[in-house]
Formats: structure tokens, C-alpha cells, sequence
């Protein structure tokens, strides 16, 4: 038996939940690409960690940051 509770197109989600600070987080499985997850924070601010193990971070404020598999970090802000 699978637990798996979603598809979305090119991955299915595989777990949910919320952690000690209330926070949201979704775990996703891309199939042979691999894993990754997301957080839904209560301050507004989101975090991507995808399976090619680039990472994304918003802070519900204006400010983004973008990090690619590589490492190198990419930022963005609407201010």
C-alpha cells in the first residue's frame, strides 16, 4: 500500500505536515529525478529544496533567493 496522497503532473506529493513552529511542509517525489520539499512558513516566507538540490527561498516580503545545484546564490528583491 502506497502512501502516496497526490499527483501534480511531474511529481507526487508523499507526506505533509506541520512542524513545532507551525510551519507547513509538503515532501515530493519526482520519480527517478528524486526527492524534495517545500515549507509554508507562518511569517508569509516559502522555501523550495528540489531534487537537482537547488534551493529556493521567499520571504513574503519582497525579497527572493534563488541557489543552484552548483551553489551559486541568486537574489532578487521587489524593493
Amino acid at each position: 500500500m502506497s502512501n502516496k496522497s497526490s499527483n501534480s503532473g511531474d511529481f507526487t506529493y508523499t507526506g505533509s505536515g506541520t512542524n513545532s513552529q507551525g510551519n507547513h511542509y509538503c515532501s515530493r517525489d519526482h520519480g527517478s529525478a528524486g526527492t524534495g520539499y517545500h515549507y509554508s512558513n507562518t511569517d508569509g516566507s516559502y522555501y523550495y529544496k528540489n531534487p537537482d538540490s537547488s534551493k529556493y527561498y521567499n520571504n513574503g516580503k519582497g525579497f527572493s533567493q534563488y541557489t543552484s545545484p552548483s551553489g551559486h546564490k541568486s537574489s532578487s528583491s521587489s524593493k
